[in-house]
């Protein structure tokens, strides 16, 4: 989850003036609720039960990996835990292990050194707090180390079930180029989302969305042939006009039965 704030690209979209000299592109306004339900209705089709590319068995693996996916790949990320989780998958084996020793296993990923330090210090308070438990709110993961907004809303939504929207920069990006919604921050965009995504597909909302993002909807070139929502997408500067397929394989994220935006 390598965006922990979406800014640069997917913000000059969403706010830039156009060039001295250039074709002035007005941004579209919002689609409407019919639309956003259609949208959602296509991306549930393609991928009923989508998965994060995020490996882990448990919410406290979750927990980890989301902690140090911060400003990494999840390829990377994946790497790292597959060697911390093999010697260190609970809490209380995390303290154990000590900081040293966590760094060693994941000093592949970017901020290592500072991510092993958190890692261990929020294990730590799980065992002494929380009985080696995942608490399950928002506000009590947000006091541990290391743990922001995005995380965990990210956490709460796959390990609970919670509908909650976790903005990355892919999420920012499709969510102003459709548009679903219009917003100058990521806290904002997901204040203006989550009340208008139906019901039925909030609780998936996030990952349709990242996933879209990351191998559709691309920052640099948008994959736009191939976009089971081109048709509903009111984006002005498409790669290309095509139909869109309602079913069938689109490649808006792959089901991924192990592991988790």
């Amino acid at each position: 989850m390598k965006e922990p704030r979406p800014k640069a690209a997917a913000r000059r979209e969403a706010s830039a003036p156009a060039k001295s000299g250039a074709r002035e592109v007005h941004a579209p306004k919002p689609v409407d609720a019919a639309t956003r339900t259609e949208i959602f209705r296509r991306l549930h089709a393609l991928n009923p039960e989508p998965r994060s590319d995020l490996e882990y068995t448990d919410a406290y693996t979750l927990l980890v990996a989301v902690v140090l996916s911060a400003q990494a790949t999840d390829a990377g990320v994946n790497k790292a835990t597959r060697r911390l989780f093999a010697v260190a998958a609970d809490p209380a084996a995390m303290v154990a292990l000590g900081e040293e020793a966590v760094r060693e296993h994941i000093k592949t990923i970017g901020l290592f050194r500072a991510k092993a330090k958190n890692v261990v210090a929020l294990s730590r308070i799980l065992v002494e707090r929380h009985g080696g438990q995942v608490p399950a709110s928002r506000e009590a993961l947000e006091a541990l180390p290391g743990v922001g907004r995005k995380t965990a809303a990210v956490v709460v939504n796959i390990a609970f079930g919670e509908p909650t929207i976790a903005v990355d920069t892919h999420i920012f990006r499709v969510a102003h180029r459709i548009p679903l919604a219009i917003a100058k921050t990521a806290d904002a965009m997901e204040a203006a989302l989550t009340p208008i995504v139906p019901d039925a597909f909030r609780r998936h909302a996030h990952h349709w969305l990242i996933l879209h993002g990351r191998y559709v909807c691309k920052a640099r070139k948008p994959e736009c042939p191939r976009c089971p929502i081109s048709d509903l997408c009111r984006y002005p500067e498409k790669t290309a006009k095509a139909p869109s397929p309602v079913t069938g394989d689109s490649g808006s994220g792959r089901s991924r039965s192990a592991r988790a935006g």
